[in-house]
């Protein structure tokens, strides 16, 4: 059955959903992209009218060979240097992510591109397109041969935090992978609650102070299970400050 969320269990046991991108964002994403690869070609205009002064049918089809060779590359360096975005995934805030939830792999990223050609035939994308619409996982044929997904994630914005986080040590970062899982978790809702918390704790009397980041650190660890030995120690404003410092800086 088709959804727009894939939910992803680990092998710790944490289940988490992840947005899947539709057909449609991929579409207008790859226009962007599209233009973009053009407009790199473009600029190579007059090595080919210089070549083609000399032999037009070999300017031709190196014009061709070129302009397949900026395509994937483009999308390849891009992926890989700006973890699984390119120009158009950056604009509507699509990722390209392993289907497991794992780290994104430099061969994933360049055999669902090489599959790209088999995606667009006939022409605009109408293989991918299909496979994505009947995909459960809404998929592309290069996705399903590099088992990776793309993903939408709204990007939180990062406010002055000097004031609430400094720059106290933060045991959750030792655990990068599980990092990146609670920051897939977490809404960008939720990550206001935790901000404006912190920001007006000291207008809180103790007692509610106390209440209120204990409800909150128990929410965020239900979310994703930290090893005894980066909590432990911790109280829930402490927890919770650790949980603020991770969602909103890099």
């Amino acid at each position: 059955m088709r959804t727009n969320t894939l939910n992803i269990i680990t092998p710790e046991g944490i289940d988490f959903s992840l947005r899947l991108a539709g057909p449609v964002t991929r579409f207008l994403a790859w226009v962007i992209d599209a233009a973009s690869v053009i407009a790199v070609f473009t600029m190579l205009e007059g090595l080919f009218k210089a070549i083609g002064a000399l032999n037009s049918d070999f300017a031709v089809a190196l014009s061709i060979l070129i302009y397949f060779i900026i395509s994937i590359a483009y999308r390849i360096v891009l992926e890989w240097f700006w973890d699984g975005q390119t120009v158009g995934k950056r604009i509507f805030q699509l990722y390209v992510m392993d289907a497991q939830g794992l780290n994104l792999q430099f061969s994933q990223i360049v055999v669902r591109n090489l599959f790209r050609f088999l995606d667009s035939l006939p022409g605009l994308y109408l293989v991918g397109g299909a496979a994505c619409l009947l995909s459960s996982n809404a998929q592309r044929i290069g996705d399903f041969a590099a088992n990776t997904i793309v993903v939408w994630k709204q990007s939180i914005p990062e406010p002055d935090l000097d004031s609430v986080l400094a720059d106290k040590y933060n045991s959750l970062r030792v655990y990068p992978h599980l990092a990146a899982r609670l920051r897939q978790q977490t809404t960008p809702d939720e990550a206001g609650v935790v901000l404006q918390a912190l920001l007006r704790r000291n207008q809180l009397n103790p007692a509610d102070r106390v209440s209120l980041f204990n409800r909150i650190a128990e929410h965020f660890r239900t979310l994703v299970v930290f090893p005894q030995e980066a909590v432990e120690g911790q109280s829930d404003e402490q927890y919770t400050r650790n949980v603020l410092d991770i969602l909103y800086r890099k």
